[in-house]
């Protein structure tokens, strides 16, 4: 198998794990208000079982930048997915709140793996077709969101019991995304592949992890914001803004409409106009939706907002991701577990935050708090792309003091 061909393969098999995830994921966030309704949570109750989801696969985020210095991430990728799998099913099948608080446990746990040894094997690709890429990995994630999304409407239209809803998925993903796992590709990118910064090739030392830090913030606070979608959209619009139960599964879908096309194009904006730009004006169209959202006089403007919100929040973490890669091209997998620990921060702060602030105040005034979150951003714009490490930027890299055209002809994978 010659090496191109390797790649595209590992690239589509990795395309379909996120795919598989972006579906699971899908499932059980539109359908919070089933699950609490299933296993009598309370109000008051279900921040505490949104927030240690979260705390969970940080854990095993950082368990996993660990447990890749002895194996492989494709292998720690290759069996988490189905565990993530068999946990959502379970958080579907139970009827007392010790089984949903396991299944629930169990899904935390693996989905950090999955998410770091995931993206770890999506920045190690993009290095290796040394161009933007990564946010085609996180295009595919947003299609199996819809695919996830969409089945959650149609349960709750047919008024499914959660298992029955969950059964197919599982049945149908768990054997495919096993068999695509044979096609990971493990790779590294070689000397003169992206950029090397300062402290680069020292690792993730003190000096090191300052250079990360910017990231991590942005990581958090745009998490912060796609958790107040996930978590909350359905409620929102069924609370606040007197939707019926069927129509709140809308918000995500759209979500996850808008994300799906801005990452499908995504990565030809950085190429053409840097990751500077894109995550700038990704920011302040996220800004303008979470105020649209907070304003929202009905349920049909409240998705407008968070249309507004997909287009711009799709860009900001697969370009982080691909920062991180940059920056640290010998430890990348150390920085990307890392940086996917605030992955879940973000998540731990933002669904009691926006659940506290809107208990204690309004669901409405709550939504301003991610939208000043996510602004933070703009501060830090700069840590994306320093001069001379952007992929793709003027459709040309350097290897080997040659100049090689990677947007087009002989190289091009």
């Amino acid at each position: 198998m010659t090496a191109d061909v390797r790649l595209r393969r590992g690239r589509g098999s990795l395309g379909f794990s996120f795919f598989v995830q972006g579906v699971t994921f899908a499932l059980l966030v539109t359908r919070i208000p089933a699950v609490q309704d299933q296993y009598g949570i309370s109000d008051g109750l279900l921040p505490a079982f949104l927030a240690a989801v979260p705390v969970l696969a940080g854990v095993a985020s950082v368990g996993t930048e660990h447990l890749v210095k002895r194996v492989a991430p494709s292998t720690v990728l290759r069996w988490a997915q189905p565990l993530v799998l068999l946990a959502l099913l379970g958080a579907g099948a139970g009827t007392r709140m010790w089984h949903v608080a396991l299944a629930l446990g169990a899904f935390g746990l693996a989905v950090g793996a999955l998410d770091a040894s995931m993206n770890m094997l999506g920045v190690s690709l993009q290095q290796a077709y040394g161009r933007s890429i990564m946010l085609g990995f996180h295009a595919s994630y947003s299609l199996g969101g819809i695919v996830g999304a969409s089945a959650a409407w149609a349960g709750a239209h047919w008024h499914l019991s959660l298992f029955t809803s969950y059964l197919p998925a599982v049945v149908i993903l768990l054997p495919l995304a096993f068999a695509a796992s044979r096609y990971y590709v493990d790779q590294r990118a070689g000397d003169g592949q992206g950029a090397v910064q300062p402290g680069a090739d020292k690792g993730l030392g003190s000096g090191g992890f300052k250079l990360l830090l910017p990231l991590c913030l942005v990581m958090a606070c745009a998490y912060i914001g796609d958790s107040t979608v996930s978590n909350w959209s359905a409620k929102y619009l069924q609370d606040v803004l007197d939707s019926s139960e069927q129509l709140s599964t809308v918000p995500y879908n759209v979500y996850m409409v808008m994300t799906l096309i801005g990452r499908a194009v995504g990565d030809l904006g950085v190429r053409r106009f840097g990751a500077v730009a894109v995550v700038r004006a990704g920011t302040l169209v996220a800004a303008g939706g979470f105020g649209v959202v907070a304003a929202a006089p009905g349920a049909w403007v409240g998705m407008l907002g968070f249309t507004l919100l997909g287009i711009g929040l799709c860009v900001i973490v697969p370009q982080t991701f691909a920062a991180a890669g940059r920056l640290f091209p010998k430890a990348s997998d150390t920085a990307i577990a890392r940086l996917n620990i605030f992955n879940y921060v973000g998540f731990l702060v933002g669904a009691p935050l926006v659940g506290a602030l809107g208990d204690a105040w309004t669901y409405r005034g709550a939504m301003l708090v991610p939208m000043a979150l996510v602004l933070v951003t703009l501060l830090y714009a700069r840590s994306f792309a320093p001069e001379g490490a952007r992929y793709g930027v003027g459709h040309e890299r350097r290897v080997d003091d040659r100049a090689v055209d990677v947007g087009r002809g002989g190289n091009e994978v």
